[in-house]
C-alpha cells in the first residue's frame, strides 16, 4: 500500500521496536500513551497527535537514501541484536550523551537524520505554535472589542527533538515542502521492476517444473499407459 521499500523498511523498524520491547519489558512510545491518559483526567483537555504522518516521514527518507545506503541501513536493522538495557536508557537522558548519539546518527546517515528528525523538529515546532495561539472569548456583540486568553499546552517529545524545537520556535516556518513526497527515482524504478520480474519469474519457473514433474508422475501411472497403449491400438484395428 504505502511502496515496496517503505514497507519493507517499516516492517524492519517494527522488528527493533519488538526486540526493544523484549528487551526492556515496555514498548517504545510509552511516554505519549500516558500522555493519553493523563489527558483524559484533565477537564476540557483536547488531546492533539503533533507528528508528522508516518508514510510521509518513511517515503521522504527512502527517497533521500542511495541505493546502498538502504541496503545497508536494511542489513544494520535485520542483525540488530545488541543488548539494550535499563541503565542504557537512563544514560540518553543526558544531554551530552544524546548529542553524541545524534552526531554519530548524522555522520553515517546525514540524509536519514535530515528526514527523520530535523523535518520532524520543523513539522512539530509548528504545531506546538499552532496549538499555543490566544483563543479568542465569544463575543456578546460584534462591536464589543475582541478578548484572547493564552493557552495551556503541554507537549510530548523525544529529547532527541527537543534541541530542534527550541532552535525553530522563533523562526518562520514553512511545511508544505516537508510534507510533500518525492516521486520515485530511476533507481528505485529499475529496482521494483527487477524484484517484479525476479518473484513472477521464480513463480513461473516454479509452476513449469511443477507441472513438468505432475505430467511425469501421470504418464508413469500404470493406468495411464494402458489407457494410452489402448489409444494407440484402436487406429491399427
Amino acid at each position: 500500500q504505502n511502496g515496496v521499500m517503505s514497507g519493507l523498511m517499516q516492517m524492519l523498524l517494527l522488528k527493533v521496536s519488538a526486540h526493544i520491547t523484549e528487551q526492556l519489558g515496555m514498548a517504545p512510545g510509552g511516554e505519549f500513551r500516558e500522555a493519553f491518559k493523563e489527558a483524559s483526567k484533565v477537564p476540557f483537555c483536547k488531546f492533539h497527535l503533533g507528528d508528522r504522518p508516518i508514510p510521509v516521514t518513511f517515503k521522504r527518507a527512502i527517497a533521500a537514501l542511495s541505493f546502498w545506503q538502504k541496503v545497508k541501513l536494511a542489513w544494520g536493522l535485520c542483525f540488530l541484536s545488541d543488548p539494550i538495557s535499563k541503565d542504557d536508557v537512563e544514560k540518553c537522558k543526558q544531554k551530552d550523551l544524546l548529542e553524541q548519539m545524534m552526531a554519530e546518527m548524522i555522520g553515517e546517515f546525514p540524509d536519514l537524520h535530515r528526514t527523520i528528525v530535523s523535518e520532524r523538529d520543523v513539522y512539530l515546532t509548528y504545531m506546538l505554535k499552532q496549538a499555543a495561539k490566544q483563543i479568542e472569548l465569544p463575543r456578546a456583540s460584534e462591536n464589543e472589542p475582541r478578548k484572547y486568553i493564552p493557552s495551556v499546552v503541554v507537549g510530548v517529545v523525544g529529547m532527541g527533538h527537543v534541541p530542534g524545537i527550541e532552535r525553530n520556535w522563533n523562526s518562520d516556518l514553512k511545511i508544505q515542502e516537508i510534507m510533500s513526497v518525492p516521486p520515485p527515482s530511476a533507481s528505485s524504478k529499475i529496482f521494483k521492476f527487477v524484484l517484479k520480474a525476479t518473484v513472477f519469474g521464480l513463480l513461473g519457473y516454479g509452476c513449469y517444473r511443477i507441472g513438468h514433474r505432475t505430467v511425469q508422475f501421470v504418464l508413469s501411472m500404470p493406468a495411464t499407459q494402458s489407457y494410452l497403449q489402448k489409444l494407440t491400438e484402436v487406429p491399427q484395428q
